[in-house]
């Protein structure tokens, strides 16, 4: 009687199709989510036809009645025009960073003066911050010159 030994089939599972519909999936939500926290104040920023987004971990809010607000990490505290600068050295040392390093969004609502923009702006100077001026992505085409 001549048996035959069966070759045993043993079953086996790749992951690397599955490991690559979670990393598109990884890919696909990660792209359409907004990388940065909108803002804690509700104000009606200028429009502009840039789309570069920065997430700085400090920014400066002016609503329309001149108010300050200083937003460190999504906390935001109303602060003295007279004592801006004084807040600003204080926030740059605690947080512990390079003035040439640290970047400041100013969140300037559309009806601001200009003179408290260019005041945020000057603080900046004399402290040798980088500054980003706020604003939402307009939704008409640009202007052609």
């Amino acid at each position: 009687m001549g048996l035959k030994r069966r070759q045993r089939v043993e079953p086996e599972f790749s992951l690397a199709a599955m490991i690559d519909v979670i990393f598109l999936l990884l890919m696909f939500f990660m792209l359409t989510s907004k990388f940065v926290t909108p803002n804690a104040l509700n104000l009606s920023l200028p429009s502009s036809s840039s789309t570069t987004m920065a997430s700085p971990s400090l920014a400066i809010s002016i609503d329309a009645e001149s108010n300050f607000y200083f937003e460190v990490d999504g906390k935001t505290t109303k602060i003295a025009r007279e004592r801006l600068q004084s807040s600003l050295e204080t926030k740059m040392k605690a947080m512990g960073k390079d003035p040439q390093s640290t970047t400041i969004t100013v969140v300037a609502e559309k009806t601001v003066p200009v003179n408290d923009v260019v005041f945020i702006l000057d603080i900046a100077n004399k402290l040798k911050v980088k500054t980003i001026l706020a604003t939402d992505p307009d939704s008409a085409a640009p202007v052609k010159k």
